[in-house]
Formats: C-alpha cells, sequence, structure tokens
C-alpha cells in the first residue's frame, strides 16, 4: 500500500511532463502540415529533362 505514495505522484509528474511536451509541439509547429514532407519526398523538383517543365533561366545547362 505504501507503494502508492510514490507511484501516484510519479505518475502525475509524467503525465504532467507529457501534456507540456505535446503543448510545446502544438506551439513550435511540429503538426502544421502532415502530408507535405511525405508527399514531397515523390515528387522531383530539380530534373529539367521532364517533358513540359520549364526551367529557371538563371540556371546553367548540365551538358554545357
Amino acid at each position: 500500500m505504501e507503494i502508492l505514495y510514490l507511484l501516484i505522484p510519479l505518475g502525475l509528474v509524467i503525465f504532467a511532463i507529457a501534456i507540456w511536451a505535446f503543448v510545446w509541439a502544438v506551439k513550435s509547429g511540429q503538426f502544421d502540415d502532415m502530408e507535405g514532407p511525405a508527399h514531397r519526398i515523390l515528387m522531383d523538383d530539380d530534373d529539367p529533362r521532364i517533358p513540359g517543365k520549364k526551367t529557371d533561366p538563371g540556371l546553367k545547362d548540365r551538358d554545357g
């Protein structure tokens, strides 16, 4: 029974730390865009050989 005197406050401290970590993650923008990075890795934005894709005129050609 005496173990409850240790486990209940310890559980409350761990719960408070978990709530604080969640609030910090929300405020720092960790959950702003969940799908963008997952889709961005599938898109190859730097390949000028894709038909119909316009290249930046400031970039030099890779061939010459």
